[in-house]
């Protein structure tokens, strides 16, 4: 932090309020809110009611539980405090919900205890996304104890869904649109890539998913009296998968590409500046290198779409031997993709081409059908990316990275199609902090890292204005 910033009184309190914001931190862990598993059903109303009461502190006005018109669904948390007329109005989101902690075996202290080891605080959640959204909260709140009010207009969006997949979230924004409108979306959720790197997040993929089944026979059948006379569905799956892509690593379904845009010779260089040791990279996994031609790893993974097998199966797994042709065989499939992609027609050229390439002794059918999430990227001169920028080179004297992320966060694109706001992620999480794995922890250190950040883009925000935001808002 750069000496200007530490002498920032909003910025002195926020620190001093460190400690509290650790005890908070450890009881909102101590709630299993996982919201895949109806069994924590009461985890997740806990932690609704720890963020609750906390926005009741800070002055939030109009708070609710925003559902779909029909009540269906977790709740996301709302609450606001437009104490700035004429400044801009930005929507604040994170969310409560978390993984689901197993296996629990391999966790070295429980998962919904925050335990302090070696300046890192381990639990199930506190880095995706509690840590990041206390940071966000506090900062808001050393604002209303400092100034008695806040440098622009805020409205939280506190989601319980995030973890799976946000299915409620595009009918609580059509639900409560002109409740939720802003000129543009700030997400406490995204995290940073590296720990040795000042970068900011500016696009993730999209993705869809659905399951394959195939079938030869109506029964397992014995492999001495049919084999070579019945088609065996793995060799057929098998030879659908392999079919997906070329020789090349290009996916080979007609029409999958399409809206896909080749990367620019400016994104193509600016991605080549970013440092990143490949051979480091690689071993650390213990891989090697792979991918379409005619791309960097980078260019891979953040500007080229995939097609993945997660999982196939089919047959006779257990000990021992079965001398049997199995009737189906399965498999789990997932893309992730990028900007100008449709999810639905991605996913309608996967199935067409297996279904072209299907032998006439077998059938198939599709189903599981899942994600179907579009890309996004921040558009390149948009006022809230450059506030970012700016509150990142007050902070830490250094002009932040833009990068990019090859996973998925169903938000921006949500917010973007249904508000037609764009997301600048401001997380302070980090990628290697083992969200949704065993052992999940958050540096210390980021919490005033954190802090400091955020009362600075307040403060860039400010600068503007709502006309700023004009050219930029689609609705």
């Amino acid at each position: 932090m750069t000496d200007p910033v530490v002498t920032d009184p909003v910025l002195t309190y926020a620190l001093g309020q460190e400690p509290r914001l650790i005890a908070a931190l450890k009881a909102l862990v101590a709630c299993p809110s996982v919201g895949a598993d109806p069994a924590m059903a009461q985890g997740m109303e806990d932690a609704r009611q720890l963020v609750e009461s906390r926005l009741t502190a800070m002055g939030f006005r109009n708070c609710q539980r925003l559902t779909p018109v029909d009540g269906s669904g977790e709740p996301a948390i709302y609450g606001e405090r437009l104490d700035a007329p004429g400044k801009p109005t930005i929507l604040v989101y994170a969310h409560y919900d978390v993984q689901p902690s197993d296996p629990l075996e391999k966790w070295d202290s429980p998962p919904f205890e925050a335990v302090e080891r070696n300046g890192r605080l381990y639990g199930r959640g506190i880095s995706d996304d509690k840590a990041p959204m206390l940071i966000a909260l506090d900062t808001l709140a050393a604002f209303v104890a400092v100034d008695g009010k806040l440098p622009i207009n805020v409205k939280l969006l506190i989601e319980g869904e995030e973890e799976t997949g946000s299915p409620s979230l595009p009918k609580i924004l059509e639900t409560h649109g002109a409740l939720l409108s802003a000129d543009a979306v700030l997400s406490a959720d995204g995290a940073r890539w590296r720990p040795d790197l000042v970068a900011l997040n500016i696009g993730s993929r999209g993705n869809a998913g659905l399951e394959v089944r195939v079938q030869t026979a109506a029964q397992d059948l014995h492999s001495g009296r049919y084999g070579g006379i019945v088609a065996n569905p793995l060799h057929v799956l098998s030879g659908l998968i392999a079919s997906l892509h070329d020789a090349q690593g290009h996916i080979a379904a007609a029409g999958f590409y399409d809206g896909v845009t080749e990367p620019t010779q400016a994104e193509r260089d600016e991605i080549a500046a970013i440092p990143f040791d490949q051979d480091q990279t690689f071993s650390a996994i213990g891989a090697s290198p792979y991918g379409e031609a005619g791309y960097s790893s980078l260019e891979r993974l953040w500007m080229r779409p995939t097609v993945e097998v997660n999982g196939m199966w089919g047959g006779y797994t257990g000990a021992g031997s079965k001398t049997v042709i199995p009737n189906e065989a399965f498999a789990k499939l997932t893309m992730r993709l990028v900007p100008g992609q449709d999810p639905q027609r991605a996913k309608q050229a996967v199935m067409d081409h297996f279904q072209a390439q299907l032998p006439p002794e077998a059938t198939l059918e599709f189903s599981g059908h899942r994600g179907q999430g579009g890309a996004y990227a921040v558009p390149a001169q948009h006022p809230l990316l450059g506030a970012a920028v700016a509150a990142l080179e007050q902070t830490t004297g250094q002009t932040p990275l833009k990068v990019r992320i090859g996973a998925s966060l169903p938000l921006t694109e949500i917010v973007a199609r249904v508000l037609g706001l764009d997301t600048v992620m401001f997380s302070f999480a980090l990628s290697d902090e083992n969200f949704h794995a065993p052992n999940e922890f958050f540096r210390l250190s980021s919490i005033p890292e954190g802090l400091a950040a955020w009362v600075q883009i307040l403060r860039e925000i400010a600068a503007l204005s709502p006309a700023d935001f004009a050219p930029y808002r689609r609705k």
